[in-house]
């Protein structure tokens, strides 16, 4: 049994994609060929913003926005502390401060509260300037971009959505990717949308945000040729190869990929809603399903349940087993409210194996499993 049985969609796709990567390889255009900025079409089309600029992975997306935004050395950017390393990474990584927020129990994603206390928090410090604000769509449901974007306006911040796992989520038929100042996105394989390697985008209504991107990701160029350089950027292209995988997998995606993920989702609800707290989606809110997490009354117990599970043949994994605050690349950073939801959630989650492609059969086997280690 796969976690994120990749093999199975390769062998749904396996025509369509040797096509797609043939003609790239036919052509030799492996650097900027036509397939990129048909994809970008596409992708901006889907999302509903006008300009899709892709790069080289999730984490070039994040910090290019940093860039974009000119953060710098003592501004505060606040994120949540239940999420991937990238997030407050890329805060670091511009000489900026992460400031780190606390997240819901039950649908894993940002308090837009605990963010409010977090932002008066530094503000009565008043040694940083609160610049920006991340939101995280965890797991594969959106956010709570009203709630977040209220805070953010009122203390006049910008607004990022990190969709690098909320990929065809949507809040109210609004789709993840369109939600804050501008959002990003990975294709890193396992992800809703992912490709054969590492890629990323960014999504942005700003015409000027959208050419800086587009210069940034390649050495800083302009638009004078390819020796000409108006800025210091670096190298972060989609290479055209997964541009064309993409391609044939985002057809796959939004033809039946999506509402086959969350038939799963609804059949794993069912089974274990009575035994283990299952996600929350809020009405209005559609999931992605990145993952399919369930919660524990202690460690102990997720302990017992998943080392069942590995005995079954079943895997599983943790995400996260450590706050973001609790990261020995933070120590120096000061945490300004204590975040004890997510504290919580890194001794209590586990994640089924979750994708397309996964039968009732397994999943009732799954279930299963996880009744009877609980009983």
């Amino acid at each position: 049994m796969e976690f994120r049985d990749l093999k199975s969609q390769y062998k749904h796709l396996e025509g369509e994609i040797n096509e797609a990567v043939g003609k790239v390889m036919a052509d030799c255009n492996f650097i900027n060929g036509k397939q990129v900025q048909e994809l970008e079409g596409k992708l901006a089309d889907y999302v509903g913003v006008k300009h899709c600029v892709t790069c080289g992975n999730g984490t070039d997306a994040l910090t290019m926005m940093m860039m974009a935004w000119d953060i710098r050395p003592l501004d505060a950017v606040f994120v949540p502390d239940f999420t991937f390393f990238a997030s407050g990474e890329v805060v670091s990584f511009e000489g900026a401060t992460p400031v780190f927020y606390d997240v819901h129990k039950d649908t894993f994603n940002a308090d837009a509260k605990s963010l409010e206390r977090a932002i008066q928090a530094v503000l009565e410090e008043g040694r940083l300037t609160p610049r920006a604000v991340i939101g995280v769509d965890l797991f594969g449901q959106p956010a709570d971009y009203k709630a977040l974007k209220a805070v953010a306006d009122k203390y006049d911040l910008l607004l990022l959505e990190d969709a690098a796992q909320g990929f065809g989520g949507s809040i109210d038929g609004q789709r993840a990717g369109s939600f804050g100042d501008a959002a990003t996105t990975s294709f890193f394989p396992a992800k809703p949308l992912g490709c054969y390697g590492d890629g990323g985008a960014i999504f942005t209504n700003d015409d000027e945000v959208a050419e800086y991107l587009k210069s940034v990701r390649v050495h800083g160029k302009g638009t004078k040729g390819k020796y000409d350089n108006v800025r210091i950027g670096w190298n972060s292209r989609l290479d055209t190869l997964q541009a064309a995988v993409l391609q044939v997998k985002l057809k796959a995606f939004i033809e039946y990929e999506l509402e086959a993920v969350n038939k799963v989702a609804e059949c794993y609800t069912e089974l274990l809603k009575d035994v283990v707290p299952t996600p929350v989606v809020p009405e209005g809110f559609y999931s992605s399903w990145a993952q399919y997490t369930i919660r524990f009354s202690d460690e102990a117990e997720r302990v017992k349940v998943q080392d069942a599970l590995k005995s079954a043949g079943i895997p599983t994994m943790i995400y996260y087993p450590k706050a973001m605050s609790a990261q020995q690349a933070f120590a120096e950073d000061k945490q300004y409210i204590d975040n004890l939801n997510t504290r919580e959630l890194c001794t209590t989650v586990l994640s089924l194996p979750m994708h397309p492609y996964l039968n009732e059969a397994d999943i009732r086997i799954i279930a299963d499993a996880v009744k009877r280690a609980l009983a």
